[in-house]
C-alpha cells in the first residue's frame, strides 16, 4: 500500500510540475523558449500543447527563416490532433509562402491525404473527394519519385472507386425506379455508361456492365411494339458483349435467361 501510495504521490507531483510549466510558459515572453518547447511537446505527442505554443509564437517569427518551421509544426500539430480541415489549411498556407520549401514534398502529399481522410461516405456529397483527387494528382505529378507517391496513387484509386460507388448507387436507383413517372431505365443505362467512362479501372465494372444489360432489357420488355424489335437486338448485342467480357459472372445464369426471351423477340 505504501508503495502503491507513493506511486501516486509521484505521478501525481509530476503531473502538477508539468501543468505548471506548461502555464508558465503560456505566459512567458520569450518566443525562442516557447518555440523549443513547442517542438519538445510535438516529440512527446502533446499535440494540442505544442499548436498552442506555436499559435502564440507565429505571428512573432512571421517573415523569418523560422517562420517556416513553425507553419509546418503547426500543420504537423494538428494532423496530430486528427483535425484534418486546419492541417489543410496549414499546408496550403505553407505551399503558398514556401513552394519549393524544405517541407514542401510533405506539404504538397498531405493537403491531399488531409482531404482524403475527410473524404465522406459514398452516400454523401463528394466535393471533398474530388479535392483529394485534385490534390494527389498535382502532388504525384511534382513528386513522381517521392517515397509518398505509392500511397498518393492507392488513395486516388480508392476515391475514384469511391465516387464510382456513389454513381453506382444512383444508377441502381434509378433501375428500382423503373418505369415510374418515365423511361427511369434509360436514366440508369445512361448513368452507368457515363461512369465506365469516367472511371474505367473502377472496382465495379461488372455491376455497372450487369445494370447497362438489364436495364436495356427492361426497355425491351416495356417498349412498344414499334420499337420492340430494335430494341431486341440492342439487348442482345449488349448481352454477347457482356458474357465476352464477364464469362463466370455471377449473373450468367439470369443472363442467359435473358437471351432467350430476347430471341423469341428477334426470330418473330
Amino acid at each position: 500500500m505504501r508503495r502503491k501510495n507513493y506511486l501516486i504521490l509521484l505521478l501525481l507531483t509530476v503531473f502538477l510540475t508539468s501543468c505548471g510549466e506548461y502555464q508558465r510558459l503560456l505566459k512567458s515572453r520569450d518566443p525562442e523558449e516557447k518555440y523549443q518547447a513547442a517542438l519538445q511537446y510535438f516529440n512527446q505527442k502533446q499535440y494540442v500543447k505544442s499548436q498552442t505554443l506555436l499559435d502564440d509564437v507565429s505571428a512573432y517569427y512571421k517573415g523569418t527563416e523560422r517562420s517556416e518551421d513553425v507553419l509546418a509544426y503547426l500543420a504537423r500539430s494538428y494532423m496530430g490532433q486528427k483535425s484534418y480541415e486546419s492541417a489543410t489549411n496549414y499546408y496550403q498556407a505553407y505551399i503558398r509562402n514556401y513552394p519549393k520549401g524544405k517541407y514542401a514534398t510533405e506539404a504538397y502529399f498531405q493537403v491531399g491525404h488531409c482531404q482524403y481522410l475527410e473524404s465522406p461516405d459514398a452516400r454523401l456529397d463528394q466535393e471533398v473527394t474530388r479535392n483529394a483527387i485534385e490534390a494527389l494528382t498535382r502532388f504525384v505529378e511534382l513528386y513522381p519519385e517521392s517515397p509518398y507517391a505509392e500511397q498518393a496513387y492507392n488513395e486516388m484509386n480508392e476515391l475514384f472507386n469511391k465516387l464510382a460507388l456513389k454513381e453506382l448507387k444512383s444508377a441502381q436507383l434509378y433501375y428500382n425506379l423503373g418505369t415510374y413517372l418515365g423511361n427511369n431505365y434509360l436514366s440508369c443505362e445512361i448513368v452507368a455508361k457515363n461512369a465506365l467512362k469516367d472511371y474505367p479501372s473502377n472496382e465495379y465494372q461488372e455491376e455497372f456492365s450487369w445494370l447497362i444489360l438489364s436495364a436495356k432489357y427492361q426497355q425491351m420488355v416495356n417498349s412498344f411494339e414499334e420499337r420492340k424489335m430494335e430494341r431486341a437486338r440492342d439487348a442482345q448485342d449488349e448481352y454477347y458483349n457482356f458474357i465476352t467480357e464477364y464469362p463466370n459472372s455471377k449473373h450468367r445464369k439470369e443472363a442467359d435467361k435473358m437471351l432467350k426471351e430476347i430471341k423469341k423477340i428477334v426470330k418473330e
